[in-house]
This record gives C-alpha cells, sequence and structure tokens, in this order.
C-alpha cells in the first residue's frame, strides 16, 4: 500500500510518502503565491526520490481543512488533480486532527489552534492518549476567549497548546488557563503530513475512500469574498 499525504492549510505545506507501514520520504516547506505549482514539483521530487511514479500511489491524501482558504483549495486541488490523473481514489483528513498527532499518546488534552485571522482561531481539543486522537471539542472557528471559556468547563487538568494560533494568542491563554497551559518548542508548532498518512489509513480501514470529486473542503465560515457576495448593496441617498 503506496499513500501521498498533503497538508497545505496553513502558512507551512507539508507532504509525506508511506509504503506499506514505512514513511519513506517527507516535505515541510513555507508557503508563497506559488504555492500550487511548487506543491506538484515537491510531490514529483519526494517520489522520485524513493523510486516512485504517481501511478505507483494507492491513496491520495489531503487536509481538507479547516485553515487558509487558498492553502486548503490548492492542496485539495493538487490531491484531485493527481487522482483524477492516475485513477486512483481520495480520502480527507482534518488539518486539527493531523497537527494534535505531534502529540500522541500524550497523557494530557491537546488544543491546535490555526489563526483564522478576524480575532478568531481554528481549533479543537482532542484526548490523544491513543493512537488516534478522539474529540471532545469538535473543530471549530471562535474567539479565543470562547474557546478557552469552554476549556475551562469541560476540563480542569493541563492543557498543550499548540500551532500557530496558540503562539498568537499565547498571552490571553496563560492569563485564562495559568499554569494549566503548557506550549512545546517551535518545531511541533508546526505539522506533519506523515500524520495524515495514519489518519487516512483509518479511513481506509472504515471504507470511506472518496472519489477525487468529492473531495471537498472543509472551511468552517464564509471566505471574505462570499461575506462581501452576502452583504446587501449600499445605497447612497442623492439630495435633489
Amino acid at each position: 500500500m503506496k499513500i501521498l499525504s498533503l497538508d497545505s492549510s496553513t502558512s507551512y505545506a507539508t507532504i509525506a510518502v508511506a509504503v506499506d507501514d514505512r514513511i519513506v520520504a517527507e516535505s515541510v516547506l513555507s508557503t508563497d503565491r506559488t504555492l500550487s505549482a511548487r506543491l506538484v514539483s515537491e510531490i514529483g521530487r519526494l517520489l522520485a526520490t524513493v523510486g516512485l511514479e504517481p501511478a505507483d500511489v494507492d491513496i491520495y491524501a489531503a487536509a481538507t481543512g479547516p485553515g487558509s482558504f487558498t492553502g486548503v483549495r490548492g492542496g485539495i486541488a493538487t490531491i484531485q488533480g493527481l487522482a483524477l490523473a492516475t485513477g486512483k481514489p481520495c480520502v480527507g483528513f482534518s488539518s486539527l486532527a493531523m497537527l494534535a498527532m505531534n502529540f500522541s499518546l500524550s497523557t494530557r488534552p491537546v488544543c491546535p489552534l490555526l489563526d483564522a485571522r478576524k480575532s478568531e482561531v481554528y481549533g479543537a481539543l482532542y484526548d490523544c492518549a491513543t493512537p488516534l486522537p478522539v474529540p471532545l471539542i469538535g473543530d471549530c472557528v471562535v474567539s479565543p476567549s470562547l474557546l478557552l471559556a469552554q476549556i475551562t468547563t469541560l476540563i480542569g487538568e493541563p492543557v498543550i497548546f499548540l500551532g500557530d494560533g496558540a503562539c498568537r494568542y499565547r498571552e490571553q491563554i496563560t492569563e485564562a488557563m495559568g499554569e494549566r497551559a503548557f506550549f512545546p518548542p517551535f518545531p511541533l508548532h508546526t505539522g506533519h503530513a506523515a500524520h495524515g498518512i495514519t489518519l487516512a489509513l483509518e479511513s481506509l480501514r472504515n471504507g470511506q475512500l472518496l472519489p477525487p470529486s468529492l473531495l471537498l473542503p472543509t472551511y468552517l465560515r464564509a471566505s471574505d469574498a462570499e461575506m462581501m457576495k452576502s452583504k446587501p448593496p449600499r445605497v447612497t441617498e442623492v439630495t435633489p
């Protein structure tokens, strides 16, 4: 079984290739406006380093969000294109669940946070004591203060906070949680597509493979363009 996994929901893109139960290649790169072109070339490079072609991949997996609208769209479109070209199935997974798996088997709950701008975060709370994260608070987009209030109401134990949202709102988190808030070293704030492969394998076991056309993004809120369209037009009163 050969699986290629991709996440481009944040300012970093990560790609991993697994053959059976081994990660044989992984890449993490900073994203920019040339993301789509870089993803295709980086996927080709990773596959070539392990002697594989796109047609050799059995399952193409992608993070469906939440996260950057542009990044999520670019990642899904790339995976869809490869899967369509090779006639292979797809599987999607949560970018927050993937990030939480940086702390698989942790005895402390894990709260991955991504900066959603507009004074909000994409966040969730997971029990990571088992190899696969179990959601205690499902993926949501919310103000940090509201999410922290939900967490403190739900549990009274220490929590691990990670992700670029945790970095941005660290002071606010510390004020709310005190000594119960733990922050990992900076390398652990970045997700790894290798964890997406574990999530993809679980979807395979559950019969949740998808045709490329049904691999859809999870945005959680409307984009700026969609919100602008939904606003009523401004009417300027003209005085005769």
